[in-house]
């Protein structure tokens, strides 16, 4: 699959379309693919968990790159909210991430913030900020009530 391909698929259709295509991507290993979700503007930014602030297309490569050397990301969506409007798309999502400790596997929570902009050439991510949220045993809880804060 040639790049161009993969960035025409990736920002086809919605913000949920190409956050599917980013999540993929990851869990693939395939750093292409999630370089070919983001926006090619030199203000884009990333903060994984326990990572620095990364800006620009060749910092965020070279993190991506550095996170995927062993492969895919074991990683579902558990809950994601959507505020839209216009050009813009933010989606607050709780990620699952299943790693191996010495101890066994383990799901960690991750609570990510992504922001997506509708570019000429389509819907781009042009911001994810994640944090750790914690590390259990159990499936994730079910939702409650909503809260606006």
């Amino acid at each position: 699959m040639t790049r161009s391909f993969q960035r025409a698929a990736a920002a086809a259709g919605t913000p949920d379309d190409l956050e599917a295509a980013f999540y993929d991507a990851l869990q693939s290993g395939d750093l292409e693919r999630v370089m070919a979700c983001w926006a090619d503007e030199d203000e884009i930014v990333c903060m994984r968990p326990g990572g620095v602030r990364v800006v620009g297309p060749a910092a965020i490569r070279s993190a991506f790159t550095a996170l995927l050397e062993h492969g895919g990301l074991d990683v579902r969506l558990a809950r994601v909210a959507r505020v839209q409007a216009l050009a813009s798309s933010v989606h607050s999502v709780v990620e699952q991430l299943r790693v191996t400790l010495p101890d066994g596997r383990r799901d960690a929570v991750i609570y990510a913030t992504n922001v997506y902009h509708k570019t000429p050439q389509g819907w781009r991510l042009v911001a994810h900020h994640a944090s750790v949220g914690g590390m259990h045993d159990a499936d994730m809880p079910t939702p409650g009530g909503q809260v606006l804060h």
